[in-house]
């Protein structure tokens, strides 16, 4: 990793090591020498008023990060030292503020909100008093109003901003901005082109109120230099919709169909900011997707452009290569435990595309399975603290590279995946698709040699190890549309099974085969899963009075008169009289095995589990949600290659772009009763619901005391 520097000066940031002399995570500091054991000798610079070097000392070179002269102003204006290591770790958006031109349109946050605004000045800050100081580097910006004009009202002076208030970036040139938004002194300048990847990291983090937007949904036009059959649109695509007194409001597409009095194709998009007469998602007094109060809008599919702001114009001759991205900051090389990413943050470090893990080479079955058990969970992380038989052992790289890396950036590159699937022992993991339930096993079983994570026993008292289970069952043992609860209670109850111990993590393969067969043709997750009875040697209370069951029947689990679905087990009592019946006279109930020390009238504990993620598959291509927190609506859709940058139309030299999307709206379908989710009309649900009902693969339990959020 070769230093920059623009003469004979050479900056640098420390992202890792302890502090030595002065030197710690997030200083920055000036080469003086490079030793012969690969370490610098440096000057420390500190933030306040003034950027005079401090005594340095001694750093190791991998323990730095080299920096431009430009880029160390930049940081050094940034405080706390953390939030310096936090913009690196975004290393698209810090590309993009390091080739910020006078009027390039910025959002920044400001007060508690985020406000646009167009940057006027790059400011030098503090006094330089000797030689080898170095001046802090930040943003005049003048804040731009709601109608898409420069405030009137000008600060004297206008307010200063640093390069980590900065949350999105758009070049002036490629939002096409007018007059308004032009003065005579920025006519001219030639500006660095800034790709739609460097600089828009989130377009869902803008939060302002727009007024005298009325009836968008009725006075739309569509932006005539663009066709939309040039580009169709899909759930989750960006565009722009304008309406016939020239507004433009920009949005991501949550829905697509027909409306019950249209015939044409519509969109429901949620807006990057709220409009006046704009809905929570409803339209006509139906729900088709979830946001919040006046983001949603309704609008025939013809009237959607895509988003100006990201599109190049055709002169522009500079185009982003892959190689072109900066590279991944380098994480803390410590024996840390990073624990997973508290409720409270998830969304700002996670939501956004180029979130989460790339996608490269088949390999979504591997990063939809990484991001859902790790991401938001700790119920096997104990897979990472494996001993290291040596210094480059899988555990400590799966640690290193991709737990670690997620939890604290939000980002996995794809090459860090590629490493680790090269590590699996196999080159067909390295190349082909494969399904979760095989690379879980693969992993845990021959590369990890852990412990199986289900102990089955069977009838016949013979104990079978697992580390996923699949249903096994026939489709008129159920409903039309079942809940995980009652495929797995039937399942394990049919195969003559049980649970010997409770699982820290239940990992259920739902009954579909290859890519296109599927039992059923939705399925209602169960957020909670209740495994009491499903245990062996374990207390059960009767079905009828509550009392110890000391019998179970296997032909009662259909019975229409006796809830049919849920397991029947009786106490010696209730199960004579229930099997006094003609049509139960043929039953043969198994007598439970009953601990000894249990009295008939103690209460039951009930042991129940928590969903914590879904992997779904549709055409090859596995996703997932996941439920980042105990919150009924923190659920999240990860999508490892929700998009693709292909420069100058070159797909060898292309990369993916994986994309974290909120979904509230799931949290909302499955906080409704179970009397409620048995009426509802699956194919009637919003988008993300709709996905996840009809596309479930395997779904992934934890138990109570491993459910640690914090």
């Amino acid at each position: 990793m070769e230093f920059k520097g623009d003469g004979k000066d050479k900056f640098f940031i420390v992202t890792r090591g302890k502090a030595r002399k002065g030197f710690s995570r997030g200083c920055i500091g000036r080469v003086e020498a490079v030793m012969h054991k690969g370490e610098l000798m440096g000057l420390l610079y500190g933030g306040g008023s003034s950027g005079n070097p401090k005594s340095g000392d001694i750093v190791k070179r991998e323990d730095t990060y080299p920096l431009t002269r430009h880029q160390a102003q930049l940081l050094l204006f940034v405080s706390p030292s953390s939030k310096r290591l936090e913009l690196l770790c975004n290393p698209q958006l810090f590309s993009a503020i390091c080739v910020l031109s006078q009027d390039d349109l910025v959002v920044v946050k400001h007060k508690k909100g985020h406000q646009p605004g167009l940057v006027r000045n790059l400011m030098l800050i503090g006094k330089k008093e000797n030689q080898g100081d170095l001046l802090m580097l930040g943003f005049e910006v003048e804040f731009v109003d709601s109608d898409q004009t420069v405030s009137p009202k000008k600060p004297a002076p206008l307010p200063l901003f640093s390069a980590a208030d900065i949350i999105q970036v758009v070049p002036a040139h490629s939002v096409g901005i007018g007059p308004r938004w032009k003065d005579s002194y920025s006519e001219g300048l030639n500006r660095k082109a800034v790709s739609r990847i460097n600089s828009m990291p989130n377009m869902g983090s803008r939060e302002r109120q727009v007024r005298g937007i009325n009836h968008l949904d009725q006075n739309v036009t569509q932006t005539p230099t663009q066709s939309p059959s040039h580009h169709p649109f899909e759930v989750g695509s960006i565009v722009e919709v304008t309406s016939n007194t020239g507004i433009t409001v920009y949005g991501v597409i949550r829905w697509m169909g027909v409306l019950s009095e249209n015939k044409n194709d519509w969109a429901g998009i949620e807006l990057d900011y709220e409009v006046n007469n704009c809905t929570d998602g409803t339209y006509g007094g139906q729900q088709y997707f979830t946001c919040k109060e006046g983001r949603a809008l309704f609008v025939p599919l013809t009237k959607c452009s895509p988003d100006g702001r990201f599109l190049c114009p055709p002169s522009e001759k500079e185009t982003l290569k892959a190689t072109d991205i900066p590279p991944v900051i380098p994480l803390e090389e410590t024996d840390e435990n990073v624990p997973p990413i508290p409720e409270s943050e998830a969304l700002s470090l996670l939501v956004g595309k180029m979130k989460g893990i790339q996608g490269h080479y088949n390999s979504c079955y591997l990063d939809a399975t990484l991001f859902s058990l790790f991401s938001s969970s700790m119920t096997l992380d104990s897979v990472c603290h494996k001993p290291a038989g040596t210094e480059k052992s899988i555990s400590r790289s799966l640690k290193k590279d991709i737990v670690n890396r997620l939890r604290r950036q939000g980002f996995v590159p794809a090459e860090s995946v590629m490493n680790f699937r090269k590590q699996l022992g196999c080159d067909t993991f390295v190349t082909e698709e494969k399904d979760p339930e095989e690379f879980i096993t693969i992993l845990l079983q021959r590369v990890l040699c852990m412990k199986s994570l289900l102990k089955l026993r069977s009838n016949n008292n013979t104990s079978q190890d697992a580390y996923t289970f699949q249903i096994i069952l026939d489709k008129e043992q159920v409903t039309q549309t079942p809940t995980v609860q009652q495929l797995l209670d039937i399942s394990l109850l049919s195969c003559g099974l049980k649970f010997e111990e409770i699982p820290s993590c239940l990992m259920v393969h739902m009954p579909r085969f290859g890519k296109k067969y599927k039992m059923f043709p939705h399925i209602i997750p169960s957020t909670e899963f209740d495994i009491t009875d499903l245990l062996y040697n374990s207390p059960r209370e009767c079905f009828l009075c509550g009392r110890l069951a000391e019998y179970e029947c296997p032909q009662c689990l259909q019975d229409r008169k006796l809830q049919p679905g849920r397991i029947k087990q009786y106490c010696t009592t209730c199960k004579t009289q229930v099997h006094t019946h003609p049509s139960r006279q043929s039953h043969c109930p198994r007598a439970l095995a009953v601990p000894a020390e249990v009295p008939a009238d103690a209460p039951v504990p009930r042991h129940k589990m928590q969903l914590f993620a879904v992997l779904c598959i549709h055409t090859s291509h596995y996703v997932s949600f996941v439920k980042y927190g105990p919150g009924p609506r923190s659920w999240l859709f990860f999508d490892s290659m929700a998009d693709r940058c292909v420069p100058s139309g070159d797909d060898q030299s292309g990369y993916n772009i994986p994309e974290i999307r909120a979904c509230p709206e799931v949290g909302d379908f499955l906080s409704q009763s179970e009397e409620e989710l048995a009426r509802a009309d699956p194919s009637q649900a919003g988008e993300p619901v709709r996905r996840l009902l009809s596309d479930s693969y395997m779904y992934l339990y934890q138990s109570a005391s491993m459910a640690l959020y914090r």
